[in-house]
């Protein structure tokens, strides 16, 4: 992976990317990766990221709360003696 360092950032720019990056439960760093993202592909997903390609799919559509059943104990284990 190839880096890259920014130097005379505005304060109040790294501010807000601050705020930004801790909304999306993100740090700096990767709330920065995002938004060159979004500007270099458009708003599409990377390609061969699939995961980035099925949030932007889903998103759009909202979430939903799944009721998750009790854990209930397994069968037995079958009975190979005889």
């Amino acid at each position: 992976m190839a880096s890259i360092l920014i130097r005379n950032l505005d304060t109040e720019l790294k501010r807000r990317l601050r705020i930004r990056a801790a909304e999306h439960g993100r740090s700096m760093e990767e709330e920065a990766r995002e938004l060159l993202r979004q500007a270099l592909y458009g708003g599409k997903a990377v390609p061969g990221n699939l995961a980035i390609a099925i949030r932007q799919l889903f998103e759009p559509l909202g979430g939903m709360d799944i009721e998750i059943p009790l854990r209930t104990p397994g069968r037995a284990p079958p009975d190979f003696s005889e």
